[in-house]
């Protein structure tokens, strides 16, 4: 069923703004695939889009993410499985680029505003690194709104443990950047393997400059991803997460050094009931383990408990 539109307004985008692959993804979407929804959110315009078919899922996903980029299989796994719902945080891809800075409050309301955008009164609830932080201020400020809640490669931040700080990366210029961001990414990425597999590094590399391209030549989200490290910086959860009382569950990645899995742990242990589970990976461990999917999936369908953790 589509979801129902509230007092949408939308702005055309032209096709040739998305990669194919990612207009081909978005069916069902709200109009076709040459329109990207545009939806007035607070303050801002959100650049958002609904894919597939089943329960209701808001993705929120990390630092920098763009809707632009290429659907991953991850994506597409989702898709068949849930009706997703994803967007572009203020400051990135499509979406407003307010020349203020922004708190983690902001990014949580947003989420929520964006569920009052089109009209879902609450859904199941994944979010990915800074994501993860968002999801969890999204959970603690508007609890009623969130179904149930899938923390990946995150962090409750103070007394918590805080995930690598990113901001102290800001200066280096963007190749050493990529090269730290990968290495942080997979601690077993150690300059052994980068010698012993040059070949699979170095797409790595380009791939992580490919990323960081998109978008570079406009000032304005250049200087919103700063925004959004700074909000990153301030994020504090611990206090506030044994509030939390929907289903709640932590996935790391073994090999994680951006978000480690002892800090993951600790925010799963914070809150009453959580499951948590490690996995063969690192940052994105979803795409790396072929048996991550389905454990988010069924997470977030809530038809298999986790172990809560210790």
């Amino acid at each position: 069923m589509q979801p129902r539109l509230v007092g949408l307004r939308f702005r055309r985008v032209a096709a040739a703004d998305f990669p194919a692959e990612r207009r081909i993804s978005l069916a069902p979407v709200f109009y076709s695939p040459d329109t990207m929804p545009i939806v007035r959110v607070r303050d801002i315009e959100i650049c958002c889009e609904i894919s597939g078919d089943g329960p209701r899922l808001l993705k929120i996903w990390g630092t920098g993410a763009d809707l632009r980029r290429p659907p991953t299989d991850f994506d597409r796994y989702l898709a068949a499985r849930f009706t997703v719902l994803a967007f572009d945080q203020r400051g990135m891809g499509r979406s407003g680029k307010p020349g203020r800075d922004c708190t983690m409050a902001d990014y949580a309301d947003d989420a929520a505003g964006l569920l009052d955008a089109v009209g879902w009164e609450q859904a199941a609830v994944l979010g990915y690194s800074f994501g993860g932080m968002v999801a969890q201020e999204l959970a603690l400020r508007h609890p009623r709104r969130v179904e149930r809640l899938v923390l990946m490669s995150t962090s409750a931040g103070g007394a918590g443990g805080s995930s690598y700080p990113l901001h102290e990366l800001a200066e280096l210029d963007d190749e050493a950047r990529v090269r730290c961001l990968l290495e942080l990414a997979d601690s077993r990425r150690t300059p052994q393997w980068q010698l012993a597999n040059p070949a699979r590094w170095q797409s790595l590399v380009d791939d992580g400059m490919a990323a960081l391209r998109l978008g570079a030549d406009d000032p304005a989200q250049r200087a919103n991803r700063l925004r959004q490290l700074a909000a990153r910086r301030q994020h504090d959860t611990w206090a506030r997460l044994p509030a939390l009382r929907m289903p709640v569950s932590v996935f790391a990645g073994r090999y994680d050094a951006t978000a480690t899995p002892e800090v993951q742990g600790r925010l799963a242990s914070r809150i009453a009931g959580a499951g948590y589970r490690e996995f063969a990976g690192g940052h994105q461990f979803f795409v790396e383990d072929p048996s991550a999917a389905p454990a988010i999936a069924d997470a977030l369908g809530g038809s298999i408990p986790l172990s809560p953790a210790d």
